[in-house]
Formats: structure tokens, C-alpha cells, sequence
């Protein structure tokens, strides 16, 4: 069985609804979805889904692109938190890619996060795009979780490796171009590596340029296998018990 780590459910983006691309998820293998949040009106979904699906489980955050309007208090709840099927604090990070002229207001959304899944004991999911030194000047003394789609340089990733950190293979590993990331999966512990689509975006080959969805995490899987030497079984088992260990609320029935 896989998990797809970090799938955005909320967002309604395949026809057929939520049923169908759960369905066809199950079908191919996938069978638990992790759906984070990244906008205040995305926590309320999450919470709901988890509700309905034995198999699917969130993470709770706000995603950089909000911090200019965000209030954590407000939405990062101990009845959110607490909740047995929330399983961490996510997606959160920086991203000065879009921009960067709000760096003050995205570190602080960023750090206030940070502290409440400590206070929560709640691993955390990183986004973090053209900030490597930022994120890695933050989560100093971050409780431990997983760099999201990774795609940063080796260098951050031994950074992270050292300080605990899982890394999730998303599409972009199967992409033509991404070499210098099959390059960095090569070179993290296969222990320390979990795999998502980051639906619907990122959508791997033979599907890239088509809207994502969790039954395409296999695809990733399979490239993965190969940088990693490994059958794509092997590689599945070690997956789902790296996922497990990343994520202990996780309970799969």
C-alpha cells in the first residue's frame, strides 16, 4: 500500500468529485491520503473529509501565500489540533519565489506555527521555495517532520537530515529536467523519505501537464525505485513505515 503524504482534497479539481479520485486512488494501490491545508477556508474541508474517509488524514496550516492576513490563534485550535485524524501542522514555510517583499510578515506566520505544533507535539510539513536560508535559520529547534516536494539543494537537505528531517518525493522527480533532484534522492537514506503528488499540481510523467491526483503517486514510485536500486514492493513497504514514523497519529486500519 502507498501513502500519498501531501494531496490537497480540498481543492474539488477532477470530475467526479472527492469519491471518484479516492476511488481510483484505492485502486492503483494508493491506499491513505494525507490532505494538508494552505488556506484558512481549506481547514474546515480537511477536518470534514477526515471525517467521512476512514483513509484520509490531515495536516493544518497556512500555506506563506497567506501571511499578510493570517491569524494562527484563530484557526490552529486545540479542537483542531487535538483532533485524533489531524496527524501535523501543515503546509508551512516561506516562499519568496512569488515574493518576497512581505519576508517579515511570512516569518513570523511561519515561526508562530512552528511554536504551536511544539506546544502540540505535532510533526510539521515545509514549503520552502527560494529561501533555503531562512528555512534553515528557522527550523533550528523545530520539532521534527518532512520537507514537502522537496527540490532544494543537497546542501539544505544534509542540514535537515541532521536535525531529523523526512524528505517527500513528489512528480517534479520524474520530470526531464529535474536531474539535480534525482541526483539529492540518490544521496538521502532510503529510512528518510516519504512520497506525495502534491495534488493537483506537479503531476508526473506520463500525466505531467494534466491535473494531478493521488492515483499518480505510483508513477513517482517508480522512478523512485530506480534511483533507489530497489523493487518497487521493497520500496512501497519502506514507504508506508517511514510515513508511520514521520506521522504516528497515522493509524491504518
Amino acid at each position: 500500500m502507498f501513502i500519498d503524504t501531501h494531496c490537497h482534497l480540498t481543492d474539488n479539481y477532477c470530475d467526479g468529485g472527492t469519491d471518484d479520485v479516492i476511488k481510483r486512488a484505492m485502486d492503483t494501490g494508493v491506499g491513505v491520503m494525507v490532505c494538508p491545508t494552505a488556506e484558512p477556508k481549506d481547514i474546515k474541508g480537511a477536518i470534514k473529509l477526515t471525517s467521512i474517509y476512514d483513509n484520509v488524514f490531515a495536516t493544518i496550516g497556512i500555506h506563506p501565500e497567506y501571511a499578510d492576513n493570517a491569524d494562527t490563534t484563530q484557526y490552529l485550535t486545540p479542537d483542531v489540533l487535538n483532533n485524533p485524524k489531524v496527524i501535523g501542522v501543515g503546509e508551512i514555510g516561506l516562499d519568496y519565489h512569488e515574493r518576497d517583499d512581505n519576508k517579515k510578515n511570512q516569518i513570523k506566520l511561519f515561526a508562530d506555527q512552528l511554536e504551536i505544533a511544539k506546544q502540540f507535539d505535532l510533526p510539521v510539513a515545509i514549503h520552502t521555495r527560494d529561501a533555503e536560508s531562512d528555512t534553515r535559520d528557522i527550523l533550528t529547534n523545530a520539532n521534527h517532520g518532512v520537507m514537502h516536494c522537496y527540490t532544494s539543494s543537497w546542501d539544505l537537505a544534509k542540514t535537515m537530515l541532521d536535525r531529523g528531517f523526512y524528505f517527500s518525493a513528489s512528480g517534479i522527480l520524474t520530470f526531464k529536467n529535474a536531474v539535480e533532484v534525482r541526483e539529492t534522492f540518490a544521496q538521502i537514506p532510503t529510512d528518510r523519505i516519504v512520497i506525495e503528488t502534491d495534488s493537483p499540481f506537479c503531476a508526473p510523467v506520463p500525466y505531467r501537464g494534466k491535473q494531478c491526483e493521488p492515483a499518480f503517486v505510483v508513477e513517482t514510485a517508480k522512478v523512485l525505485a530506480q534511483i533507489k536500486n530497489l523493487q518497487i514492493d521493497e520500496l512501497e513497504t519502506i514507504l508506508a513505515n517511514n510515513t508511520k514514523q514521520l506521522y504516528p497519529k497515522i493509524k491504518i486500519k
